[in-house]
């Protein structure tokens, strides 16, 4: 069945292709998401191409973050934040000569919100949202049920993107994403499963974003995405030239190839969460908030970011990427690294080492915590020196392996851990909720606590810029006064790209690029 639907999505595609483009590339994407539709899959990894086959509502600004206009020409908000009002765009057509309106970005928000669809990202991004309301053909209002000052930041990502209604009613859900359809500088040419992904420049674009540059005769006219889930070949695959561009290099190759002429490397901040681990705070010992402190006293970050990640990350400080909006800047210095500090926080604890044997007791042997570790991100490399780490203060630290999400949180739901490792990435900082708030989907340190639920539900309700900082100002410093967290180091993509590779830069999140900027160099 499955090569039933490739050979009959891929046909039309595959002979518009035929005609060679005049700048072709091939850029590296370093996983294949178990499905590409935005609206429905989740990875992050779908929006590298999808963001140039899909335009939204309203973008951010990559340089200073600020809302721009999309296909929405302007919007407005009402004053008890419940009502969005967004006055469309004229003359946008989609890819297949249909007509971008009001009842079209209707139709997308019935689509994400259909049950049926079980929208694994998009949905959930909406947030409050009940319903919208058409007022004419270039204006549609979308109702929320109370403020949710995040819905921006929302519809500017390509998992709200804003497909074609034809497209949308002609395929399945399971056939759409191989004949995907936006209003994009790119159009969607063909996907072949475990093969490659081509996109092409739509020449009738003109409706760009005020950060998009004009297109000129060395402009990349089309890109070709091909799979490089082995890590240790995309720097083979840049260095031979079989790629142009690469994402998420190993550190240990971005540093050897910072010495190639031939190789640009671009390291890119993401905003968000940093690679973090996440206190069990219903688990001995680490229900202990001088044990929880000890640990973070006793992990060197310097030593991890200059060893893993061969200085190309800022060591992270709080529950929140430096670059991330709202981020306070006041956590950083906390925990320093301070062995002697660690072992006085774990003998006020009451642990003591009777046998000599340079481990603290428990009732029943060594005091031991337990650590999930994801597979992902050099994770376990991370693990193994914080595992070392520890066993210098008296701490035997046991890690368990989980190489999918799906094995996370099995090993989440069984309770058995003391830590777990894990991070997400947006631009705003109420993707704090899911993982802080007591009822939180994700709130894996199990702690319960009304002060902090009621700073992150106001911090996610203000309008005000400055109400929220200072709400999400005070959730950073409560969530390391209690020890909740152990940062690591910020998120960096570490992006190469072959030299004749000009203009390439990334949106506001960081993880895609821009390509409608990207231009070949002419001695080429």
């Amino acid at each position: 069945m499955l090569i039933l639907i490739m050979t009959g999505c891929a046909g039309a595609p595959a002979a518009e292709s035929q005609a060679q483009a005049r700048n072709r590339i091939v850029y590296g994407l370093t996983l294949e998401p178990s499905g590409f539709d935005p609206h429905i899959n989740a990875s992050s990894e779908l929006g590298i191409p999808l963001r140039s086959v899909y335009d939204t509502l309203v973008y951010r600004d990559p340089n200073d973050k600020r809302f721009v206009s999309g296909l929405a020409a302007a919007w407005e908000i009402s004053p008890d934040g419940l009502v969005y009002t967004f006055m469309l765009r004229q003359g946008v057509m989609f890819h297949d000569g249909t007509p971008f309106n009001a009842a079209a970005v209707g139709a997308n928000l019935d689509r994400i919100t259909n049950p049926d669809n079980a929208s694994q990202k998009a949905v959930f991004m909406l947030g409050t949202y009940t319903r919208y309301e058409i007022v004419d053909d270039y204006t549609i209002r979308v109702v929320l049920s109370e403020p949710y000052s995040p819905l921006l930041d929302s519809l500017s990502q390509v998992y709200l993107g804003i497909a074609s209604p034809t497209a949308l009613s002609a395929y399945s859900n399971e056939r759409y994403q191989f004949h995907q359809v936006g209003t994009g500088p790119f159009r969607f040419v063909e996907y072949l499963p475990g093969d490659r992904l081509v996109i092409r420049r739509n020449a009738d674009y003109t409706w760009m974003p005020s950060f998009y540059q004009p297109v000129n005769d060395l402009s990349v006219d089309e890109v070709e995405f091909r799979f490089f889930s082995d890590p240790p070949t995309r720097a083979i695959a840049l260095e031979s030239g079989d790629a142009q561009i690469m994402g998420e290099l190993l550190p240990i190759d971005a540093r050897a190839l910072s010495n190639n002429i031939d190789i640009q490397i671009l390291p890119v901040t993401i905003a968000g969460q940093p690679l973090q681990f996440m206190f069990n705070t219903a688990r001995a010992p680490t229900d202990n908030l001088l044990v929880r402190q000890a640990l973070l006293f006793a992990t060197n970050r310097d030593l991890i970011v200059d060893g893993i990640y061969q200085d190309f990350s800022p060591v992270a400080w709080g529950a929140l990427a430096a670059i991330t909006p709202f981020y306070n800047d006041q956590v950083v210095g906390a925990y320093t690294y301070d062995t002697v500090q660690a072992r006085l926080l774990m003998e006020q604890a009451g642990y003591i080492d009777a046998d000599n044997n340079s481990f603290y007791d428990a009732v029943d042997g060594d005091l031991t915590v337990t650590l999930i570790v994801p597979s992902w991100g050099l994770i376990p490399e991370v693990a193994q020196l914080i595992q070392d780490q520890w066993r210098i203060i008296g701490v035997r630290a046991v890690l368990d392996s989980a190489p999918s999400r799906t094995m996370v949180v099995e090993k989440v739901n069984e309770g058995a851990y003391n830590l777990v490792a894990f991070y997400s990435f947006g631009n705003d900082a109420s993707l704090l909720n899911d993982y802080f708030r007591g009822d939180g989907s994700l709130n894996w340190t199990g702690y319960q606590s009304s002060d902090l639920d009621n700073l992150l539900i106001d911090a996610t309700r203000q309008s005000d810029p400055n109400g929220r900082a200072a709400g999400y100002g005070q959730v950073q410093r409560l969530l390391l006064e209690q020890a909740l967290i152990l940062p690591i180091r910020d998120y960096v993509n570490l992006n190469g790209a072959r030299a004749e590779i000009q203009g390439l830069t990334y949106d506001a999140y960081g993880w895609n690029p821009l390509l409608h900027n990207v231009t070949l160099s002419p001695a080429l």
